[in-house]
């Protein structure tokens, strides 16, 4: 354990250095103070429509953060030739992967409170309410949503040759099942076979992220808590998914061949 967390804490040095975090945080501070101090002719609605606009770019601002951390680890480690003496020290393979999805999903987490906390003290200054449990809910699950796309571009920076590959491949596929993939068993029923089966194995089979897309209602619309039953049960699920893509990635990078050429 001890090594896993030393390779974590150099991919969290690592992100102090590079300047995405902060780029992102001032983007995204910037429209959430234009939220806080709108007014629009006291016209609730429009304003309303600004917070889910703000919401929507913490989403795309973490889920950046997390696509191009974790795609850039282990290339940049067979680039440089990290990777040599990282393996000769003994670091296990599986340690590596861990060590790195680790650190990246520390940092996730670490953008994932500053955004909240901030927009939640402007808009919380603005309506005079403050929803401490719906945003920890919130907040709780869009962390761990993201270690399953963390675990999933792991898994892709194993497999393809460059991170631009894998962030775009991986964007598409975040984007498809946070758009669509709460649809797809739905649309399956309306098809005839074999392609209502094949729709329903892949509805059954893919890592359904969007459902913490769908728990913003909690701070949008100061919704009740969810059971925490259900936050549980979200959690264990996700935590399978990492589970998979971690082994895949694993099993991929113990096969792969590390050459000095």
């Amino acid at each position: 354990m001890n090594t896993i967390f030393a390779l974590a804490g150099v991919v969290i040095k690592e992100m102090y250095r590079r300047k995405d975090f902060y780029v992102l945080f001032v983007l995204t501070a910037l429209l959430t103070l234009l939220t806080g101090s709108a007014t629009f002719f006291n016209d609730d609605k429009i304003v309303g429509y600004l917070k889910e606009i703000c919401l929507l770019l913490i989403w795309v601002s973490s889920l950046v953060i997390a696509l191009t951390t974790s795609a850039r680890q282990i290339p940049a480690e067979r680039e440089s030739r990290t990777i040599f003496p990282l393996l000769a020290k003994p670091v296990t393979r599986l340690q590596v992967i861990l060590g790195k999805f680790t650190g990246c999903w520390l940092v996730s987490g670490l953008a994932v409170v500053v955004f909240y906390v901030f927009f939640g003290t402007v808009v919380g200054a603005r309506e005079h309410a403050w929803p401490v449990a719906q945003y920890l809910q919130a907040a709780w699950l869009h962390w761990v949503m993201l270690g399953v796309v963390i675990a999933m571009v792991m898994f892709g920076s194993v497999v393809f040759s460059a991170p631009s590959v894998n962030v775009t491949i991986s964007f598409i596929v975040v984007t498809g099942i946070l758009t669509m993939g709460a649809h797809l068993h739905k649309v399956a029923t309306r098809m005839t076979e074999p392609s209502q089966t094949i729709l329903t194995c892949i509805y059954y089979l893919l890592p359904h992220i969007e459902w913490a897309f769908q728990y913003r209602d909690l701070i949008l619309y100061e919704r009740p808590l969810i059971g925490w039953m259900e936050v549980g049960a979200a959690t264990i699920y996700w935590a399978v998914c990492m589970a998979v893509f971690l082994t895949g990635a694993w099993m991929a990078f113990r096969r792969k061949t590390l050459t000095l050429g």
